[in-house]
């Protein structure tokens, strides 16, 4: 069985993620607004009613936004930290709402979830893999540094979501102050290209066919530029940034799959109700 997966959004204006299988999936962060999830899920032809439960990562806005209103709307449960919650002052259903912790295995009908801790200036951050049938896809965003935890989730992933935020030099003489250069560098803050280009160099593994890079900042990067530094290495690994303004294409994996490719979608071959456009 494949995995399917999308980026509805990344970047500081908003992220979210999508991965599934044929039968149900999840959602890791909701930071856009309940309409334009629902809105672009609809143009890719993901029908709400797969996804079965939402993953929070932290409680920074860009990754919050949407929640309350899309998961009381779709009666969804959501995993957050206890930590998380509190410092994200939403409110949530109770009776829906379930804790986080490292390390831990949720499993939402074939879907395996697997949160861990990471390093990022919020209470309790986490990242998550989503694997089903031995095929996985890893979420890697808001990541100050490389770790253990997050290159011994790497290497084993057909596919990964990799933040490559920000260019060491475009950010060093950018426009932004010194205290706000200095948190983004401080070890709890975001991944550069070149770290996340090392991570992608030294531990990628020989079968991983995706990867998306993820929350590139607007004002100290430059999409084409990662893009060419990754594709440059990457041999038979298919590599695409993750757009701030819009979803990316809809793109599936399999434990069999020998060259990347994209879900086409056809309108065509489905009723009008389970696209939810009623």
């Amino acid at each position: 069985m494949a995995l399917y997966f999308t980026s509805i959004n990344s970047g500081s204006n908003g992220n979210c993620y999508y991965v599934g299988n044929d039968n149900e999936a999840i959602l890791v962060d909701i930071g856009l607004t309940c309409k334009e999830v629902e809105t672009r899920m609809n143009r890719l032809g993901l029908s709400i009613s797969k996804v079965k439960a939402v993953f929070i990562s932290h409680e920074h806005s860009d990754h919050i936004k949407g929640l309350a209103v899309f998961a009381k709307k779709h009666k969804l449960p959501v995993y957050i930290s206890t930590a998380t919650l509190k410092s994200s002052r939403l409110v949530l259903d109770t009776n829906n709402t379930f804790s986080l912790n490292h390390l831990q295995h949720i499993q939402i009908g074939d879907l395996k979830i697997s949160a861990f801790s990471k390093f990022h200036d919020a209470a309790d951050p986490y990242s998550f893999t989503v694997e089903c049938n031995e095929v996985r896809v890893g979420v890697f965003t808001d990541i100050g540094s490389v770790c253990d935890r997050l290159i011994a989730h790497f290497k084993n992933c057909h596919a990964a979501f990799l933040e490559a935020n920000y260019d060491t030099e475009m950010l060093e003489n950018g426009r932004y102050p010194y205290f706000l250069k200095r948190r983004i560098t401080s070890g709890r803050g975001h991944l550069s290209n070149a770290q996340a280009l090392e991570l992608f160099i030294n531990h990628k593994a020989p079968y991983m066919s995706h990867l998306l890079l993820s929350h590139l900042s607007k004002d100290n990067n430059d999409p084409e530029l990662v893009e060419n530094l990754f594709k440059n290495v990457a041999g038979n690994t298919f590599v695409k940034v993750a757009s701030r303004y819009e979803e990316t294409a809809l793109f599936y994996v399999s434990n069999t799959q020998n060259t990347p490719e994209a879900y086409n979608f056809d309108p065509s071959l489905y009723q009008p109700e389970q696209l939810n456009l009623f």
